[in-house]
């Protein structure tokens, strides 16, 4: 039987009931950050109770690992949007790192990924997340550059998270107020040494 127009499913209503706390979260975690944010300032600023925040989340730190794994997937997203796959692969690394740079400019998303992620649910976890969105886009990049040629061969696995961690600390640098189009100049210039001669 279907719904009657205007009326919304019990899964709508709780995929946007789910939406509206991850977005409510997000909000005050990058304002406040995940430490002088409560449970009962979510729940007030999602217009839910909260019981459906336990409903959704186990606890805080459940509900701070969903918009953190929403904002490392919204990065991979717009590098994977920046890089079609007509490019040459040295083309798709330099236009990643531009990419990430201009996607790590969101309002607050440095301090989720990079500060408070890192203090809230572990390096290994964030390692995991990561791995699953921008370092999965930047090694599938790094791969491809090594199958064509491009680049040298070197160990994947190390040079994935050598690079992976000189673009993390470009875009903490260039949040700090450093010149983003130097950081620019010398992530390309750390890609331009590992192409093959």
């Amino acid at each position: 039987m279907q719904q009657p127009t205007g009326r919304r499913s019990n899964r709508e209503r709780t995929e946007a009931t789910r939406a509206e706390l991850i977005a409510a979260a997000r909000r005050l975690f990058t304002e406040k950050s995940y430490a002088e944010t409560g449970t009962p300032e979510i729940v007030s600023a999602a217009g839910v109770t909260r019981g459906a925040l336990y409903h959704h989340f186990s606890d805080k730190q459940a509900l701070f690992r969903a918009v953190v794994e929403q904002e490392a997937a919204a990065v991979a997203d717009e590098i994977e949007n920046a890089t079609p796959a007509n490019l040459s692969a040295r083309r798709a690394l330099l236009q990643g790192a531009e990419a990430f740079m201009a996607a790590m400019r969101e309002s607050g998303r440095t301090r989720l990924l990079l500060l408070d992620g890192p203090a809230v649910l572990g390096r290994a976890e964030m390692d995991d997340i990561d791995a699953r969105h921008s370092a999965r886009t930047l090694r599938a990049g790094i791969a491809i550059a090594m199958r064509e040629g491009e680049m040298k061969k070197l160990p994947l696995d190390a040079i994935t998270t050598l690079l992976s961690a000189a673009f993390d600390r470009a875009a903490l640098a260039v949040e700090a107020g450093a010149c983003p189009d130097d950081h620019l100049r010398a992530l390309a210039a750390l890609i331009d040494g590992l192409m093959a001669d």
